[in-house]
């Protein structure tokens, strides 16, 4: 996301799932894949064919980090137990049960922390980055 963003601010073209893969060192069907939640809720806009590619579907600043994280994450928990396990001792007993409330508190501290952020803050953040590391050299 931070790729397009920035892409959208340079007003680049599309970015192409080769394109995208080949700056994050991985492949392109890996790409295409990620970006399927993001273009489902309309962060991400792809277009096929020789001349397409993904862009943003929204400004920087209509686009918060929680939006990105959710899409990225899903529904999967930050922990989760082995299911079907007999409660065989106090651990057994409750680490669902346990995991699943710390998962939640976790989630909701995540989530407030990302919810005033968005890609736009991210991309001055960069270039704020970008022009100290400049005046180092």
């Amino acid at each position: 996301m931070l790729f397009l963003a920035v892409a959208a601010e340079d007003d680049s073209a599309p970015l192409s799932s080769a394109e995208l893969a080949r700056v994050l060192n991985t492949n392109p069907s890996l790409v295409r894949k990620l970006l399927v939640p993001l273009t489902e809720e309309g962060l991400v806009v792809c277009v096929k064919g020789r001349t397409g590619g993904a862009r943003l579907g929204r400004p920087t600043g209509r686009i918060t980090l929680a939006e990105i994280y959710r899409c990225a994450v899903g529904d999967k928990p930050l922990w989760a137990c082995s299911p079907g396990v007999e409660p065989e001792c106090q651990v057994t007993a409750h680490a669902g049960e346990y995991f699943t409330a710390l998962t939640a508190e976790a989630e909701e501290a995540v989530l407030e922390s990302l919810g005033d952020r968005t890609l736009a803050d991210s991309v001055r953040e960069l270039r704020r980055l970008d022009a100290g590391r400049a005046r180092q050299r």
